[in-house]
């Protein structure tokens, strides 16, 4: 009987032990999720009150004639013409050289390379570029597209170089991205008789899609914005002409001179005008901020809008 209760006892108290331990837990829990909560507000209100103040400065600005005028040194004649045009041709330039490389490089890694020294070597100094600061960048293409390929202070450069920009990151999003795919998928596609390239082309990547994109949609968000290389290329801070249109209306159709041609971009620009004193050029600067965020924000809602289309087309 004495023992009959003694375990029982015992037993008691590692229940008592047991609920100690589960409700300590759910402190902790609660603890770390309050702290998360807290760290995402604060992150959310400072981007709200930076976004606010920009629009409550920029919005009155935002007119037709700021999108289709040029930079002027009369603040209220002064708009953004040459310079959202030339973000949007030198970000096509580096997302048709960044994308189709970083996503082969990406596959292939991952995918083919053999697993040697050399590729580990290769995978450290991919994954070490991505942190590299965008003046070593500048300067590289510097020396390479503009003194040594003769490219000069171009579109065509100033895209290069951000496409060597987001390379890194490219390439590691695309390799994280497989990396999340189940090895059945791999071993079922091999099972019913599939090479290599079939299973990659047909599975892997388009089962990779989502992640892929996210991290382009990273990679260019990052370049947009940057102005540190571009300025070391040779950017103009004062442009008043538009580079040659890509399409034309006359044979052949498709026009390269755009490529080669001088060019501002919407970082340079506002930079130009906070370096102003007058308070009107800091209101351009505020609108042309609001303008860069909306061009970003539509970037990011295009890639959700084809990833959500390609995983549609999965499910079905």
């Amino acid at each position: 009987m004495g023992a009959t209760t003694t375990g029982t006892d015992l037993h008691a108290g590692k229940l008592r032990a047991l609920r100690a331990l589960i409700a300590s837990h759910k402190r902790w829990d609660l603890f770390f999720a309050s702290v998360g909560v807290l760290a995402l507000m604060f992150g959310i209100l400072a981007f709200v009150a930076l976004f606010f103040d920009m629009a409550v400065d920029g919005v009155p600005r935002i007119t037709p004639d700021f999108f289709a005028s040029f930079p002027s040194r009369r603040a209220e004649n002064a708009g953004i013409l040459s310079a959202w045009v030339g973000s949007t041709l030198v970000m096509l330039v580096t997302a048709l050289a960044a994308v189709p490389l970083g996503v082969g490089a990406g596959v292939y890694l991952e995918e083919y390379a053999p697993r040697n020294w050399m590729t580990d070597v290769i995978e450290i100094n991919v994954t070490n570029l991505a942190g590299v600061p965008s003046i070593v960048y500048g300067l590289l293409a510097l020396g390479l597209f503009v003194y040594q390929f003769g490219l000069g202070q171009s579109i065509l450069t100033a895209g290069l170089t951000l496409a060597l920009l987001i390379l890194p990151v490219v390439i590691v999003a695309t390799r994280e991205a497989i990396r999340a795919i189940p090895v059945a998928i791999r071993e079922g596609a091999y099972a019913l008789g599939a090479s290599k390239w079939q299973t990659t082309h047909d599975h892997i990547i388009p089962y990779s899609m989502a992640g892929i994109l996210t991290g382009v949609i990273i990679g260019l968000a990052r370049a947009i914005g940057e102005t540190a290389p571009i300025i070391t290329i040779g950017a103009l801070t004062f442009i008043a002409f538009l580079p040659p249109p890509p399409v034309q209306a006359t044979a052949p159709f498709v026009n390269f001179e755009w490529l080669t041609s001088p060019f501002t971009v919407m970082p340079i620009q506002m930079f130009n005008w906070t370096s102003r004193p007058e308070e009107a050029f800091q209101a351009n600067a505020a609108a042309a901020g609001l303008v860069l965020v909306v061009m970003t924000l539509v970037m990011n809602a295009l890639a959700i809008y084809i990833r959500y289309r390609l995983r549609r087309n999965i499910k079905w």
